[in-house]
């Protein structure tokens, strides 16, 4: 199931945080990282979970080993800022176009509903905040890693454990194989965590290139956080 689009005919509000985040995450794969092509770049500013733990920055070439004994080379650059800077930074990169495409796709469809609820500076607060929640998970599940995390999806799965919450019956629009359908927020939000955990849980420590568990993270932040930021603001469940 993949969301295109869902009803914001109750938006009273330009979501301009929203469209400048989408336009930061664009500007830097294009312009800073050079669609993915400068290495340099984004190693230095990515996430690494045993940079963190040790407050060491990591550079040269690393021998990494995962859980099947697949051993692989990781050329780490140094971080020009503080490694803990590397949470924010690491928020605004992506590894590839599809990778970056899928992200903005759903904050698109998803976050401009979430600032119409919160407003302008709660919803960007709100967004940093599961993003960095989302990086947490990731680095509790092996605080030794020294392969680099970047990417929108945490602070992006804040946004979707926000929106289940507060809009659970709101008729989304997705792509079923071929087809064009609605369905409710419950289900279409509810399908995607079910298949974050079950693929999550399957997959071995140190394999894959999806941090599943910053998902889990980002979204479980989504659902405990939301009602404290919307403190105040109307509640809506449509």
């Amino acid at each position: 199931m993949f969301p295109i689009g869902d009803d914001n005919s109750d938006r009273t509000i330009t979501p301009y945080i929203n469209y400048l985040f989408i336009a930061v995450n664009i500007l830097v794969f294009v312009f800073l990282q050079q669609i993915g092509s400068n290495d340099g770049f984004s190693y230095a500013y990515s996430l690494v979970p045993k940079e963190i733990t040790t407050g060491v920055d990591i550079t040269g070439v690393q021998i990494v080993q995962d859980a099947l004994g697949n051993t692989g080379r990781v050329q780490h650059y140094e971080t020009p800022l503080p490694v803990y800077f590397n949470f924010l930074s690491s928020m605004f990169m992506h590894g590839d176009i599809m990778h970056i495409f899928g992200n903005m796709l759903f904050l698109w469809v998803f976050g401009d509903n979430l600032e119409n609820m919160l407003g302008h500076i709660r919803y960007a607060a709100f967004y940093i905040v599961c993003g960095i929640a989302a990086a947490v998970a990731q680095i509790v599940m092996n605080t030794d890693s020294i392969i680099p995390m970047l990417g929108a999806s945490g602070a992006i799965s804040g946004v979707l454990g926000g929106y289940l919450l507060l809009f659970p019956r709101r008729r989304v629009r997705a792509l079923i194989f071929s087809f064009l359908t609605e369905v409710p927020a419950f289900i279409a939000l509810g399908i995607w965590i079910v298949y974050q955990i079950i693929v999550g849980y399957l997959t071995p420590a140190g394999t894959g290139g999806v941090a599943y568990a910053a998902h889990i993270g980002g979204f479980i932040a989504g659902l405990a956080l939301i009602k404290i930021f919307a403190l105040g603001r109307q509640k809506s469940s449509a």
